[in-house]
This record gives C-alpha cells, sequence and structure tokens, in this order.
C-alpha cells in the first residue's frame, strides 16, 4: 500500500499541512505559493494508484480536493469581478492568468466531442455544463470559437456565482443570446437534461466517490438516448487535485473515450453516451480503432446518433458552481495579493 515513504506523497501531505492552516484561500501571495508548489508536484506523469493509498493520505487527498476547489472559486469570482468592470468584459478574458489553459482544453473537448459524432453531423443545437461557476470559460470558449450557432445552458448552485457569469455575457451580443444561467441543484433538474445533445460534467462536482456517482446516475436516468456526457476527471498524482472518474462508474453510459493530458491541463477527459437500448443490439459488434491525441486516448467506441434538440427556453438568472475546471488556475500573479 502506497504511502508516506513515497517522497511524491510526503512532499504533498507536507503541502497539505501548509495550506490547511491558511486563514484564507482569497488569492494574494501566500496562497499563490502554496497551491502553485501543489500544482507544480502533481503536474509530472506519476504512477500512483490513489485507490491503493492508506487511510490516512486517502484523508488527506480527500481534504485538498475540498481545498483547492474552494481556493479555485475564490479565484474565478475575484477575476469575474475585475472583468465585470469592463463594459465589455469578454473582450478582456487574457488577463486572466490561465485563461490560455482554458484555449487548449476547450479546444481538447471540442475535438473529442467531434470524433464521437457521426461523420457529417451538425453541431450539437444545445449544450449544457453542469458547475460552471462565475468564471463559466469553457462554455464562453467553445461558444465563441468553436461551435457559434450552438445554445450552452449552464448550471451552478451558486446565485452568485451566477450573477457574476452573467454579468461577463450580457454586453455581448452574440453571447448573450446563446448563454444561459440556470440556478440550482442538479439533482432537482429532471425532464430539462433530456434536451440537450451534450452535457459536460465540472471536475469538482460531486468531490467525493458516493455524491459523484449519485449525480452520474441522475444524469444516466434523465439525459435523452444517444446524448454525450463529458466528464472532467484526473489521473496519476493530479488526482490530489480533482476526483478520479473510472469508465467503470458510468453506470447507464456508453464508455468511449477518455483523454489523459501530460501537459500543463491538468484534468483528463471521460467520454460516454448515453445508451439507446434500442440500438444495443446493433452497436455490440463494432469496433473502432484507439484514437490517439496529445496525450493518451484509451478505447473508442461507436459515435453517437444524430440526434438535435432545437427547442430553446427562457434563460433564468442563475449561478452555476464555483468549480471550473483546471487546477492550475489557483495560481494568481503577486500584482492581485
Amino acid at each position: 500500500m502506497v504511502c508516506q515513504e513515497d517522497p511524491l506523497i510526503k512532499t504533498i501531505c507536507q503541502l497539505y499541512v501548509k495550506i490547511s492552516s491558511l486563514e484564507t484561500l482569497s488569492p494574494c501571495k501566500e496562497v499563490n505559493a502554496l497551491l502553485t508548489q501543489l500544482v507544480h508536484a502533481c503536474i509530472p506523469p506519476h504512477p500512483v494508484d490513489v485507490s491503493a493509498l492508506c487511510s490516512k493520505v486517502q484523508d488527506v487527498r480527500a481534504k485538498l480536493i475540498r481545498l483547492c476547489g474552494q481556493a479555485e472559486g475564490l479565484l474565478e469570482a475575484h477575476y469575474s469581478t475585475l472583468l465585470g468592470s469592463f463594459d465589455r468584459p469578454l473582450d478582456h478574458l487574457s488577463i486572466f492568468p490561465y485563461y490560455t489553459n482554458y484555449i487548449k482544453l476547450a479546444k481538447l473537448e471540442f475535438d473529442l466531442l467531434t470524433q464521437h459524432l457521426p461523420p457529417h453531423a451538425t453541431p450539437p443545437a444545445r449544450i449544457a455544463f453542469v458547475g460552471s461557476g462565475p468564471l463559466p470559460l469553457t462554455s464562453l470558449v467553445l461558444a465563441a470559437n468553436h461551435l457559434p450557432a450552438t445554445a450552452f445552458h449552464n448550471y451552478d448552485i451558486d446565485a452568485a456565482a451566477n450573477s457574476m457569469a452573467l454579468g461577463l455575457v450580457l454586453p455581448d451580443p452574440d453571447l448573450s443570446r446563446r448563454v444561459f444561467f440556470h440556478t440550482g441543484d442538479i439533482m432537482d433538474v429532471t425532464t430539462e437534461l433530456g434536451r440537450y445533445d451534450v452535457v459536460f460534467l465540472a471536475a469538482l462536482v460531486g468531490m467525493v466517490e458516493e455524491e459523484k456517482a449519485r449525480i452520474m446516475d441522475h444524469l444516466a436516468e434523465f439525459m435523452a438516448p444517444g446524448a454525450i456526457l463529458m466528464v472532467r476527471s484526473a489521473n496519476g498524482a493530479r488526482a490530489f487535485l480533482y476526483p478520479v472518474v473510472e469508465p467503470d462508474d458510468l453506470r447507464g453510459f456508453e464508455f468511449l473515450s477518455v483523454y489523459h493530458p501530460t501537459d500543463e491541463v491538468i484534468n483528463s477527459v471521460v467520454v460516454a453516451k448515453k445508451k439507446n437500448h434500442e440500438l444495443d443490439t446493433l452497436s455490440a459488434t463494432a469496433a473502432n480503432a484507439d484514437p490517439v491525441l496529445n496525450g493518451s486516448v484509451v478505447k473508442k467506441q461507436q459515435p453517437i446518433s444524430g440526434r438535435k434538440c432545437c427547442e430553446m427556453v427562457q434563460p433564468l438568472l442563475d449561478p452555476l458552481n464555483p468549480y471550473g475546471n483546471i487546477a492550475e488556475e489557483l495560481a494568481i500573479d503577486d500584482k492581485s495579493s
């Protein structure tokens, strides 16, 4: 059983002690330094199996994920407030220290999504993002750079986060017509989930295994057959920053592929399809070659059917979770301290 004798585990446990003793996780020089050390420690490839950790280190990992989630939400809120001071906030997204990482992650997820759509299929008409937070950069980048005709519905449990996010979008004549915000617990959203072609699940929505499993079971119950689920996960030592989602966790879904980045983009991306029992027999014998991107991808299966949902609903002014996407966002310039 891997435990504190591993130099990396020892370093992470030492950083946890320092981070957990901070008076605040709001962006400042001390928070920046410690969280940057943590992220840099977790980025290099390391053959750690977090499921094999001793109970003490498992507890440290669970608490670290929560602390990182809190710090990430505070960082996003800080920059969302700053961006909101501009007349056209979306023209200034690059002031966020890790905006380029969002550009990379959004391009990666768009490419993965495209691989699993039928040949010559039209782009998804409606996409939901669960846990978008006060700075919903994934939705904004995908909407602006990759899916110019798609409607994005962002769900978050935090009304204040949604209000900040909405303020960024309203001055933009295009995105204000296509990017919507809904406040509430995703477990209370039922039939509306069946209207989306694609659902993104942010990494920090469901920080413990049981909670994540309940959320994915809920999505499996109410998403439309053939709809795509994009789940943020983590691999190796990066699992000290984010929860891990395994293919076996995808009950009610057909696992399609998983991508493990090897660069500064922290999150792995798991792609699955809501099962359509009527088509199971037809797809059971299908086999495709494993896709290879810029990291490691495992097992690609059949693409989704060509279902499209075009009906729109009036947006609800709601916030999403301060659970954003990538742990490297936890760093901030000393100027902002």
